[in-house]
């Protein structure tokens, strides 16, 4: 039986996506250039090839968050010149490809002074375009503004609808196409057509500029799992590092070639007072290196930059991911808890901490079950201890005190596969000696264990068979029972049904439940908006306490399931708010809004409990991450890149529902750009104030650098406090806009009736001129091989030659070159006919169906649908797009 793998990271990526879409309608609702309103069509093609240029630097640097959040606005701009302009009305059945190349002139625009539309006293009026504008084939869109004294300029269209005040202006009416009851309603259908059609355009623009496995990556279409390290380097970590590089080895050596590989591979060292830099790649050999060129040496003092480290760490990987910590001290550098209280709760990722103790100074370990657990002494304080465990619990990770001699036992244990899903997971209550927790098992569930992390305890496990094991059972009925340092660890035997944990100790322990499963679930805390575009889009920072909350819930990996309870519980497990369930399509039970009357104080978690249909038993997921409800609201937003030499200011919003005072701002970042922020606000009871963060990249930050920036505002005299997290991304101005060219020299072809007997060959010269330079050459719809060579022509300009060979029975090649910026070259050519193609990117075209092949992946590009099938994995997906990018995603195994 082949290996689990869930389909979360792609549905969390589209939704990623999706919600930064709906996000422009949110923050940018009057920017007429996200909107191209108001005639603003150099403004509006401006914003998406700059974003593009952003989101392709990110993906080379690999930082696909961003790249994802920046795709989703720019996705927007780009669908709305099809509703909101005239292009539809003048007759054009294929997108405006000038949109989205750069070197591109948009032309034919009506003038400034120049009447566009007649008097529409009913309001929904298709044809009150002028003639004028629809002979001469001018382009034009319509004015909209919310205020009520609002104008537009003499003989101008409006967008239309109740909330344009615009379109009671002579002439009345408007030409917005977004829904059927728009003015321009009728021709919705075909708006929606175009724009799905502009979308997949810019999707294969991307996907030729990354190649496949990016791309694939990009999408969220990848192995499941980072493997990321974070590793003190002090002099009494030798032993800790050796292990942590048997760890990784084995982790590489055993999941290559497997569906559990990881898609990338992230070590940061740590010692004092330096800490980086990070090694992020895909190729376990080069990481192999990295890690093993670590040595131990210097740390004088005992406490390193720990949390310094971890920060990089955050920033670097995906969200979700997870992360180990290896380390003996505490951490110098404790003032960044917030901070990385603030990266755990907005990534979601999982961090555990194997904490070692020194050599000389640990204590002897008795064998007693009720001793085993206590506390090493050693260079790691109690109160160092307390901060990781803090952190570890936030996270639904574990923190591990062991002895250095038992470290190999702790990191094999908790350095965890791929597909995992957590249960169940709790801390005990200080105030109860005992406790009784329980959870449900589902048959889709394998690699059932129990982690307890805590000392002097017992605890008791019961089937849903109604069997019994306690803890002193090494091997029993239940399972199979392992204790290292202050974990215990149980494998469970597979049994469905509700299972129950009876805990006994004088002292905090937490308990965990995962398995493997393809079944899992994704959720968010979103804001719904009115307006002329009725929405929800991402909450950044923390949820306000004793206020109503909305969720998005999406099931993954099943179609079989009906969710019949979201709720937030207690970090003890109780349930304290139970949320109200609506799908959001009646026809496909996976995506939920959940309603949460009230937030509750404190930490919880999320908890989902439904039924599996096929089995008609019961089904329980729980989210790692622990959030914590707030009094206090920061908003804030970065609308453009930063730009390399330039000071780039963020103003922020700060209000409270809580006590007027004086609250402490922190500006923090992980690339060290922070030049200036306002340090403190002064907020009357239920009032805001406004502030501001000035960060500066040195001259010469590569472009596609990815910002970290978090902004933390807390109360003086409660310690209650909020954040917001904004990733920025560097870019220098880019002056390079034409794609490489691409002129085939030669073809030879003597096929014959048996294609496998011949072969044929083609040669094409590369160039990009005075460009920014040729990349990367690569070949794409035939399996054949590419060559290449460089050299400098006449005018001393870099030539790149590819020669490309076939055999017969594979006919067709596209031969594609990218420059430093993305742009996108592309030669085609098939020995089916003699006809040659060598067209840039996307020129006007008829053709709106194109398969591409690599070696495990099929993409299918058509108007209304992106179709991926990888044979890594055994899953193929199908995203279907329209209008505003409402998505449907279909998962077939």
């Amino acid at each position: 039986m082949g290996e689990k793998v869930s389909s979360e990271t792609f549905e969390e990526a589209i939704q990623s996506i999706v919600l930064s879409n709906a996000w422009v309608d949110l923050r940018h609702v009057l920017n007429e250039e996200y909107h191209f309103d108001n005639e603003s069509f150099l403004k509006g093609k401006k914003l998406i090839t700059d974003g593009i240029a952003s989101v392709k630097g990110n993906i080379r640097q690999q930082n696909f968050y961003t790249a994802r959040k920046r795709l989703g606005q720019i996705f927007h701009t780009l669908q709305d010149f099809y509703s909101h302009s005239n292009w539809i009305e003048l007759g054009y059945k294929t997108p405006f490809s000038n949109l989205i190349q750069s070197s591109a002139s948009l032309e034919n625009i009506a003038s400034k002074g120049e009447p566009t539309c007649s008097d529409c006293a009913e309001g929904t009026c298709p044809d009150n375009t002028l003639e004028s504008i629809l002979q001469g084939r001018k382009l034009t869109s319509g004015y909209f503004d919310l205020r009520p004294w609002a104008s537009k300029p003499t003989g101008k269209c409006s967008h239309g609808g109740l909330s344009d005040f615009t379109s009671d202006d002579i002439p009345r009416g408007g030409i917005s196409k977004d829904t059927y009851s728009s003015n321009h309603g009728s021709l919705h259908e075909i708006a929606a057509q175009i724009a799905t059609t502009a979308t997949m355009e810019q999707l294969q623009d991307l996907r030729n500029a990354a190649g496949d496995d990016e791309f694939l990556r990009f999408m969220g279409i990848s192995r499941p799992s980072v493997l990321c390290f974070v590793i003190d380097t002090t002099g009494s970590m030798f032993d800790d590092i050796e292990e942590a590089k048997r760890r990784s080895f084995s982790i590489i050596d055993t999941k290559r070639g497997t569906s559990n590989e990881p898609s990338a591979y992230i070590l940061v060292p740590f010692n004092d007072p330096d800490f980086g830099p990070v090694t992020r790649t895909k190729d376990p050999e080069v990481f192999k290196k990295k890690i093993n060129a670590l040595t131990a040496s210097g740390g004088g003092d005992e406490p390193e930059m720990c949390l310094s480290a971890l920060q990089l760490a955050l920033t670097s990987a995906p969200p979700s991911s997870e992360i180990y910590v290896f380390t003996d001290a505490s951490a110098k550098d404790s003032y960044l808890k917030s901070t990385i209280i603030a990266l755990i709760e907005s990534t979601k990722s999982v961090v555990s901490f194997l904490l070692t103790a020194g050599l000389s100074r640990r204590r002897r370990w008795s064998s007693s079950s009720q001793e085993h657990g206590q506390l090493i002494a050693g260079r790691l304080s109690q109160d160092a201890a307390l901060l990781y465990q803090d952190l570890a619990q936030t996270s639904g990770g574990q923190a591990v005190r062991v002895s250095k001699g038992q470290l190999s036992e702790a990191s094999a244990i908790i350095s965890s596969s791929a597909a995992l899903v957590t249960l169940f997971q709790s801390v005990t209550d200080p105030g109860k000696t005992e406790e009784i927790f329980s959870f449900y098992v589902d048959p889709s569930v394998s690699n059932l264990t129990l982690y307890i992390t805590g000392s002097f305890l017992n605890f008791k496990l019961h089937s849903p068979a109604g069997l019994s094991q306690n803890s002193s059972v090494i091997e029993g009925p239940l399972g199979r029972l392992h204790a290292v340092g202050n974990l215990y660890t149980v494998y469970l035997e597979n049994q469905t049904g509700l299972w129950e944990i009876n805990v006994t100790s004088s002292r905090p322990c937490s308990i965990k439940v995962t398995g493997q499963s393809v079944i899992g679930f994704l959720y968010s805390f979103v804001q719904l908006f009115q307006g002329p575009h009725p929405g929800l889009a991402l909450i950044e920072g923390r949820p306000q306490v004793g206020k109503n909350a909305t969720l998005l819930v999406s099931v993954t990996g099943s179609e079989s399931l009906r969710v019949s309870e979201v709720s937030l519980v207690s970090a003890s497990g109780s349930r304290v708010q139970r949320g109200s369930i609506t799908p959001l399509d009646r026809n496909d039970r996976r995506e939920y809004l959940v309603s949460v009357p009230s937030v509750p104080a404190g930490q919880f978690s999320v908890l989902l409990i439904g039924v599996d249909n096929t089995s008609s038993t019961p089904f329980q997921r729980q989210s790692n991450t622990q959030f914590t409800s707030t009094s206090i609201e920061v908003k804030a937003q970065a609308n453009t890149t930063l730009e390399p030499g330039k000071d780039f200011i963020i103003p922020f919003t700060v209000a409270t529902n809580g006590m007027g005072e004086t609250y402490t701002i922190n500006a923090r970042d992980d690339k060290g750009f922070v030049k200036a922020f306002t340090d403190n606000l002064n907020l009357t009871n239920g009032g805001s104030a406004e502030g501001s963060v000035t960060l500066v990249a040195p001259n010469g930050t590569e472009s596609g650098t990815d910002v970290s920036l978090t902004v933390e505002v807390a109360s003086s005299s409660t310690g209650n406090f909020n954040y917001i997290v904004l990733r920025i991304t560097v870019a220098s101005k880019v002056t390079d806009f034409r794609p490489p060219v691409c002129n085939i020299t030669w073809v030879t072809a003597n096929c014959t009736e048996d294609c496998s007997l011949k072969n044929w060959e083609l040669s094409a010269n590369l160039s990009d001129g005075r460009g920014s330079g040729i990349q990367s050459v690569y070949s794409r719809l035939g399996n054949g091989s590419l060559s290449i060579t460089r050299s400098l022509d006449t005018e001393g300009i870099n030539v790149t030659v590819a020669t490309y060979s076939a055999t017969c029975c594979s006919p067709d090649v596209e031969i594609i070159a990218v420059d430093a910026v993305g742009n996108v070259g592309t030669c085609r050519h098939s020995i089916r006919t003699s006809e040659i193609s060598t067209t840039p990117p996307y020129s006007p075209t008829t053709t709106t169906t194109t398969r591409f092949y690599s070696t495990n992946t099929t993409i299918s590009v058509s108007s209304s649908t992106l179709s991926i099938s990888s044979t890594t994995g055994g899953f193929s997906f199908t995203l279907k797009l329209c209008l505003m990018l409402f998505l449907t995603i279909t998962l077939s195994p």
